[in-house]
């Protein structure tokens, strides 16, 4: 009897093997055959030496040409048609979009839609935004959705902007983000104190709110205190809200802000072990960031916004402090008490450890996930 076949549609291999290697391994431990149809990179001869099908897939993620978008839906229609996959899992919004319309014109019923967030069109509140999340939604629910359809989200806001109820177990799952490994992001103790040493780990993007973490730590340095700021990331060169390597070098002439540039992932534990706190003042579109998962899993304190996805993972004082989108002010504050506050720091990182190994594991994500598919595949 064939396996079951599982087929991941995601534009970046660096973004699936970052981010979804527990899912797809979970499926080929449960039995699944697992295929990975993605731009083939730096990261395509991971993705195959871990015993999964890659099917290189050429897109320009920055890309609105109409001629390219239908060139690239083509494509993937045959491509997709040629593997028969039983369920065709679909990684974020471009991929959801242009891999799932491919998906039904290949005549695969069963498919999940993997929303990590709205990105650019979530993190911006006017008029353009409003009337592309409408478009968006009224998309996906027109002509990627269907009766065999289910939805896989990272938090329980991200369901209402598709007109569907969280709690609709039938239609919708929502799983604790990617989920993180607490073996190898384990916690370890405070470095010395002070000053109070504080990361933030992301790719280097306005959206992130990477400069509201500069200007925070800027007010609260002009006020005496003792707090400096690492950046730890790289620009992504296809996303339009990208910071230029000028700007960032800029800031890292600063007092207290260094810039360090792209990381691998076997550095973040070193990372979080170096710094008392984690920090990301998001301006919104994300689904549920896995650099909050391993700070957390790290046992590291965090400071955040008031968006979905961050404010899904942290709880105001217990995991650390939520504080308003777009508001250095409000950010230089969080950091000048938690400079004063050793022991809440320590607890609070305690307190993050624990929600990791509740259910944001990569065991406890990846057994979720398989028994979506199983449940799929009896309907």
């Amino acid at each position: 009897m064939a396996k079951p076949k599982i087929m991941f549609v995601v534009t970046e291999d660096w973004f699936f093997t970052s981010h979804f290697l527990p899912m797809a391994r979970a499926a080929l431990v449960e039995g699944f055959d697992v295929c990975v149809m993605c731009r083939a990179r730096d990261h395509g001869d991971t993705i195959s030496a871990m015993g999964f099908h890659l099917i290189p897939m050429e897109a320009d993620r920055k890309t609105l040409n109409p001629l390219s978008v239908l060139s690239t839906l083509f494509t993937m229609r045959r491509k997709i048609a040629q593997e028969k996959p039983d369920i065709v899992h679909l990684i974020a919004l471009r991929s959801i979009m242009i891999g799932g319309l491919a998906a039904a014109l290949a005549g695969i019923p069963r498919r999940v839609i993997a929303l990590t967030g709205l990105g650019l069109v979530g993190a911006q509140n006017g008029t353009k935004a409003r009337i592309a999340r409408f478009g968006i939604r009224q998309f996906v629910r027109t002509l990627v959705d269907g009766a065999k359809v289910r939805y896989l989200f990272e938090n329980r806001s991200d369901p209402l902007l598709f007109e569907l109820d969280p709690n609709n177990s039938a239609k919708v799952t929502v799983v604790g983000g990617a989920g993180v490994d607490p073996h190898v992001f384990h916690a370890r103790p405070m470095p010395d104190h002070p000053p109070l040493q504080v990361a933030m780990i992301a790719r280097m993007l306005w959206s992130k709110g990477v400069d509201v973490a500069v200007e925070a730590v800027q007010r609260a340095r002009a006020k005496g205190v003792g707090v400096t700021l690492s950046l730890y990331g790289a620009p992504d060169p296809d996303n339009p809200k990208a910071i230029s390597e000028s700007v960032l070098r800029d800031w890292a002439t600063l007092p207290g802000i260094t810039w360090h540039g792209k990381i691998s992932q076997a550095d973040v534990p070193n990372i979080w072990a170096a710094h008392h706190l984690a920090v990301l003042p998001s301006r919104g579109g994300e689904g549920l960031p896995r650099t909050l998962l391993e700070a957390a899993s790290c046992g590291r304190a965090i400071v955040t916004t008031d968006v979905p996805g961050c404010r899904d993972l942290v709880r105001n004082g217990v995991e650390g402090l939520i504080v308003p989108p777009n508001d250095p002010n409000a950010l230089a504050a969080a950091l000048i008490s938690l400079s004063l506050e050793t022991a809440t720091v320590t607890a609070m990182g305690r307190a993050a450890r624990l929600r990791i190994l509740e259910d944001h594991t990569e065991d406890a994500v990846g057994q979720a996930v398989v028994k979506l598919y199983r449940s799929m595949l009896q309907s």
